[in-house]
């Protein structure tokens, strides 16, 4: 009997565990570059169950052999494995602004942080007041060379990911220069956006604000090539990939999954209370 409220009390936290997750993708399904978080659960082992109180026995001159009814198997809970990520591709959005920069397929943009480099599918970036490109945290965004720093106006960002300049506005500041003209004669190239890959993706660390660490399981950070499969949308953003109405559902199961589970424990919680007070004195 006692068993019965493991079993339920398990369940019940499991499903604390997967609300969590799925709240937690409710609250960032506005965020930009976001990966909504899965959770997956394992079973304790499973209990043969055969009936109580019936002899049948067979002897043989070495031993024995029970023949007791077989009723079937007996769940004995669950508890929580993993909570992992699902990397499955964002819409694109257009926003028209150059600073937002979009990753087509996988792979990662890198910025610096205090504690070491990490890694992000969120490119809404920005100058500061030094000409660094910079995320909307202030963290530099790597390129392939290291810092990359820019005029106001007088750059565009290729599919590729290469960030070229005209040098002939490079002292004008206030000249708009957008990704739409034609007059690149003389571009330059500045460098070129740091996207990197990982062996085991699934493995990456969320560390909050849109950013990943690596692991010694995800495998180091491995610079990759832009092209058919990956590519760099200069005024596009990527956003979420939470289904809000997927979630919401998600959600309204989980409730009735944790209801019933408090269920089955109040009903094993009340025969242990009738066996002790109402049997025993028998």
């Amino acid at each position: 009997m006692l068993r019965g409220i493991y079993t339920g009390a398990s369940g019940m936290i499991v499903q604390m565990h997967k609300m969590d997750a799925v709240a937690n993708n409710m609250a960032n399904v506005d965020l930009i570059g976001y990966k909504r978080d899965y959770t997956a659960n394992k079973a304790f082992p499973e209990l043969m169950m055969r009936r109580l109180n019936t002899d049948i026995v067979e002897r043989f001159p070495v031993g024995s052999i029970d023949k007791a009814p077989y009723l079937g198997k007996l769940g004995t809970g669950v508890e929580l494995n993993e909570v992992y990520t699902d990397f499955q591709q964002g819409s694109l959005r257009e926003t028209e602004n150059p600073f937002d920069v979009a990753l087509s397929g996988t792979g990662f943009f890198c910025v610096q942080t205090p504690q070491g480099e990490r890694y992000t599918r969120n490119g809404s970036f920005t100058l500061d007041d030094n000409g660094l490109l910079v995320n909307k945290d202030g963290l530099p965004v790597m390129g392939e060379n290291g810092y990359i720093y820019l005029k106001l106006n007088n750059f565009r960002i290729d599919a590729d990911g290469t960030i070229y300049h005209n040098p002939r506005y490079a002292d004008d500041p206030n000249r708009l220069v957008t990704m739409r003209e034609n007059d690149w004669e003389e571009e330059e190239v500045v460098d070129r956006l740091r996207v990197v890959d990982f062996e085991e993706p699934r493995y990456l660390r969320k560390q909050g604000n849109s950013l990943w660490i690596d692991t010694e399981y995800s495998g180091a950070a491995q610079t990759v090539e832009l092209g058919v499969e990956r590519k760099v949308h200069s005024g596009f953003l990527e956003t979420s990939n939470v289904n809000s109405v997927e979630e919401m559902v998600k959600m309204i199961e989980l409730n009735r999954a944790y209801e019933a589970n408090q269920k089955s424990l109040q009903a094993h919680d009340s025969l242990a209370d009738k066996m002790i007070n109402d049997v025993m004195r028998r």
